[in-house]
């Protein structure tokens, strides 16, 4: 997915990459919070939003904001965009799994194979398949 280099929301959350990537989490964190905050269109809420999930204490609230993130993901018509979708929906159903949802996270797994055509046939794409499968295979 392409994104605007130039947008003050997307530096906030690629300063925020940087520091989940040096190991600074807390910090992190609140890059992501500020990106949210400023964000003003669905994109900037779609990214905002999964970035912060990642950074949640609880799965509740990883929970919360993975289904933030989709629900603006799923507002943008950009094509582009429906390649985060299977990873998304993945997101969601292991939040259900590791709550004990099974039910709800055997519903969430589907939705996301129903969208693994959109993913490139590559290692990102691979790897959420697999996420998928299983999850799949682990709640049947």
């Amino acid at each position: 997915m392409e994104f605007d280099q130039q947008n003050p929301v997307i530096q906030l959350c690629a300063a925020g990459m940087e520091q989940e990537g040096l190991g600074n989490r807390e910090a992190a964190a609140l890059l992501f919070m500020q990106a949210w905050e400023r964000s003003s269109t669905e994109m900037e809420k779609f990214t905002s939003a999964h970035y912060l999930a990642r950074h949640q204490k609880t799965i509740a609230d990883k929970l919360k904001w993975d289904e933030t993130a989709l629900h603006y993901a799923l507002q943008i018509k950009a094509e582009e965009v429906k390649g985060a979708l299977p990873s998304l929906y993945l997101n969601i159903a292991k939040c259900y799994e590791d709550l004990g949802e099974k039910e709800k996270a055997f519903s969430q797994y589907k939705l996301a194979l129903s969208f693994t055509h959109f993913l490139a046939d590559d290692g990102y794409g691979k790897m959420i398949r697999s996420g998928i499968q299983n999850g799949l295979d682990r709640i049947s």
